[in-house]
């Protein structure tokens, strides 16, 4: 009984499709593939023709000259003799005869000396105090739950919008009494909300897991900052330095409005008063020289104050632009 219901099971059972061998898709050369990866990608990711790679070359050719070609004519003109110029009719484009008394003249304990000394010195000191103050403030702004974070950030908000103006801003620098003084050069723009909003971008961007375990290891806010924040933001640091650094060495308009000794001219407003309005400046040591004994007067002393004051920045910039790209972007986008 028990055979013949195995065998009406078997008999009655359903057939099985039967199976098929699968086919593989044929084996594509790495020529077709990549062909084919050619197809499926944006534009600007395919490889360049030579005829576009002669049209780039051409592109940044004309533009590196443009960029080069008047600082080569500027800083030949300040190195070249009277004669040379005379025979050029103006800037200088083909060496001649060369020579540094330009450099000598502007160099020699005048007033250009003395306002590149000013300048360095309010560069240094307005670099180191609008960083720190800057770091601070963005250090507090970043942590949660500090004292007055949303209102005091609303407030840095709204100073990159709106202004007092040059009319109030001047009473407030003359109640002061910081009229002719240095600290009128850095106090009025210590302080940068862009660069204090950047910093406080990256800060909150830094794990707080790693503040916590500094806190349960007993650190406080000023040891977090000094030996766990600053090490890990030395990019954007160094960039926000940068943003400092130039604008204190190019400002000149707030040496106008409140200093009226000379002698506490930045190098920019020498620039200024001398390049740009032909203003004869006292003790700038360009007054009457004697040509024939291979001195300069006029354009290669004016190219060579401009050169003055473009080397320090030309000096600088390459030592932080490792950290530029990294420490602007980064500073941005994060938090």
């Amino acid at each position: 009984m028990t055979i013949r219901t195995e065998n009406h099971t078997k008999k009655h059972a359903p057939k099985q499709p039967e199976r098929r061998p699968s086919k593989r898709p044929p084996q594509r050369s790495a020529r077709y593939r990549a062909l084919l990866r050619g197809k499926n990608r944006p534009v600007w990711e395919e490889d360049p023709s030579p005829l576009g790679l002669l049209v780039k070359a051409v592109a940044l050719l004309l533009i590196v000259g443009t960029v080069i070609y008047p600082l080569y004519t500027v800083v030949l003109t300040s190195i070249s003799t009277q004669a040379d110029i005379t025979r050029a009719g103006g800037l200088v484009t083909v060496p001649g005869g060369l020579t540094l008394s330009a450099y000598s003249q502007i160099l020699s304990g005048g007033i250009v000396t003395r306002a590149t000394i000013v300048s360095i010195g309010i560069t240094v000191v307005g670099t180191v105090l609008s960083t720190t103050v800057s770091v601070l403030g963005a250090f507090g702004l970043s942590r949660p739950g500090s004292f007055a974070h949303r209102p005091v950030l609303f407030i840095f908000l709204v100073t990159m919008f709106f202004g007092a103006g040059m009319i109030p801003t001047y009473l407030l620098v003359s109640n002061l009494g910081l009229i002719d003084s240095y600290w009128s050069l850095i106090l009025p723009g210590a302080v940068s909300a862009f660069n204090v909003l950047i910093l406080r971008a990256f800060f909150m961007g830094i794990d707080q897991s790693i503040i916590d375990a500094a806190r349960i290891d007993g650190a406080g806010d000023w040891r977090i900052l000094g030996q766990i924040v600053l090490p890990m933001s030395r990019a954007v640091i160094a960039v926000v330095s940068l943003f400092y650094g130039v604008g204190y060495w190019n400002a000149f308009f707030n040496a106008m409005l409140y200093i009226n000794d000379n002698a506490k001219w930045p190098l920019q407003l020498v620039l200024r008063s001398y390049v740009l309005q032909g203003v004869t400046l006292p003790g700038s040591g360009v007054g009457q020289v004697d040509v024939d004994a291979g001195a300069v007067t006029g354009l290669p002393v004016k190219m060579a104050v401009m050169i003055l004051a473009i080397v320090p920045i030309l000096v600088v910039y390459p030592l932080v632009q490792r950290h530029f790209t990294k420490g602007v972007i980064f500073g941005a986008i994060k938090g």
